[in-house]
């Protein structure tokens, strides 16, 4: 790997006799950051994890302190090597996986943030995406639809509303980026500011063909390009990292979504993921060939590796799955843990006849209506808190589902079978009832911890800790398969009453 300052950087595989080698990745997530360590067989050897703060200050408003998540990255880090018993010697390369969408801006010399970071599902953006114009008047280009979702709007909306902002942006005092570019910034002792390929994407500011950014585009949006980081690859040698991993190469840099898919070794046109986290995100890869979207998907950079041509993918978004559940902990009470929700839908056989439709930040794919706002309908005296349970998960299937259609139309090709990861694949009933939505086998990898992996893998191809895509390819195993078990009448009779509740929702905001 040759760094941004020339200088030659070996993998450091077997450096030191009787001392483990590892890749490390630092997966800052919507509600976590962790680091996880892994080996050459992609092996967890160790990890740490700290939740960070989500702060709702207005409906359809979503906040985080970048400051807070820049901590808690220093902490995991620091926690997973004592915890492997490594040092940062030890380490051959660091990937780095992120929330996407979510902005922040800066004082380039200060360091500090000028507000807290605009999360990827606060809608606050709407008015901006109006007055652009039509919501696919810049999807040719950059593969998105004009949406409250992506992060060029947050920018300009952090411009046009924090006092003095705007022309500290234009005078060149102020860095703006995804998490990504905020985290490579400070490990860099704030010397680089640069982004991948992926995380560019989807910025609704650059073109999907020269992977650089449209002055046209942020020209309308006011948006200043000197803000912006520099775009390079997803495997690539960014530079290095100071504090606590002092001299180890920044290798990798993917969105936690492209992350996953490189994880799951869908490296072929064709091979598709789902990860089922806070949201769920679904990417086909279709190779290096972009294709646009006729049936509400997005047009995305699934990697791009050094030197090579950028792969492409179809992604069907959504906003709210894992984050249901946590709002029935932690809004209404309903459960007292996340695993619990299983459990308290087990008590019963369906659903009772009750939906949920969690609008909370509008419909995203295929939908993308931000009028829309959430819904349980279809209640009756004899829906209890177990029905409730159930719909909360079917919810994410019935979604799931939604987007799987879309995918299939614009690709020309039916999904055969799906790989899954996230948080949420721990759920057997939620697995099994996926599988029977889908009329598809859904399939768990032994390595669960996909985005990570993805991450790790960037970096390691990078500095040779790992020798190629086909390495990665043989590492992949399926540790549980889930086969469809309903009737196809009775999966169609239940779709069709779940986009019956989903019209219930729209025409509301």
């Amino acid at each position: 790997m040759v760094t941004p300052e020339g200088k030659r950087v070996e993998g450091r595989r077997g450096r030191l006799a009787g001392v483990q080698q590892v890749v490390a990745a630092l997966d800052q997530g919507t509600t976590s950051t962790r680091c996880l360590l892994f080996d050459a067989s992609a092996r967890v050897v160790a990890s740490a994890q700290v939740e960070h703060a989500q702060s709702f200050p207005r409906p359809g408003w979503v906040e985080h302190d970048a400051n807070e998540i820049w901590a808690n990255a220093q902490r995991v880090i620091t926690e997973a090597l004592a915890r492997a018993g490594l040092r940062a010697a030890d380490v051959a390369a660091l990937g780095i996986t992120n929330q996407r969408e979510t902005a922040i801006v800066w004082d380039r010399r200060t360091g500090e943030p000028i507000a807290p970071a605009i999360v990827w599902q606060d809608t606050r953006t709407r008015a901006i995406c109006d007055a652009l114009g039509e919501p696919d008047r810049y999807r040719a280009r950059t593969g998105l639809p004009l949406a409250t979702y992506f992060t060029g709007p947050k920018i300009a909306w952090l411009l046009d509303n924090v006092p003095g902002a705007r022309s500290r942006a234009e005078n060149g005092d102020l860095a703006a980026g995804t998490i990504d570019s905020w985290l490579l910034w400070n490990l860099t002792g704030r010397a680089l500011h640069a982004t991948d390929a992926t995380n560019a994407s989807r910025t609704l500011l650059m073109d999907l063909d020269t992977l650089g950014w449209v002055p046209e585009i942020a020209a309308e949006m006011r948006v200043p390009i000197a803000m912006l980081p520099q775009i390079r690859p997803s495997s690539h040698g960014y530079g290095h990292a100071t504090g606590v991993l002092d001299g180890v190469p920044i290798a990798g840099i993917l969105g936690d979504q492209q992350a996953a898919t490189f994880g799951q070794a869908c490296l072929s046109p064709g091979e598709a993921k789902n990860t089922y986290g806070t949201g769920n995100f679904l990417l086909l890869n279709t190779g290096t060939s972009k294709v646009l979207s006729r049936h509400g998907l997005l047009t995305t950079v699934c990697y791009a590796l050094d030197g090579a041509a950028p792969v492409y993918a179809l992604e069907g978004s959504i906003a709210v799955t894992g984050s249901l559940v946590q709002w029935l902990r932690d809004n209404l009470g309903l459960i007292s843990s996340a695993a619990e929700i299983e459990t308290l839908a087990r008590t019963v056989d369906d659903n009772g006849g009750a939906y949920v439709v969690p609008a909370f930040s509008g419909l995203f794919a295929p939908h993308w209506r931000p009028d829309a706002r959430g819904a349980i309908v279809g209640l009756t005296r004899y829906v209890n808190r177990g029905h409730l349970a159930r719909a909360a998960l079917e919810a994410t299937a019935f979604q799931t589902r939604e987007v799987v259609e879309a995918m299939n139309a614009d690709s020309g090709v039916a999904l055969t079978s799906l790989k899954v990861d996230g948080g949420m694949v721990v759920n057997d009933l939620l697995m099994q009832f996926q599988a029977d939505i889908l009329g598809v086998p859904v399939v768990r990898p032994v390595v669960a911890e996909t985005t990570a992996l993805g991450a790790a893998y960037a970096a390691g191809l990078a500095v040779g800790f790992w020798s190629s895509t086909e390495e990665i390819r043989r590492n992949w195993a399926a540790d549980r398969q889930w086969e469809p078990a309903m009737e196809g009448e009775r999966r169609d009779a239940l779709y069709a009453t779940w986009q019956k509740a989903v019209t219930r929702t729209l025409d509301w905001a």
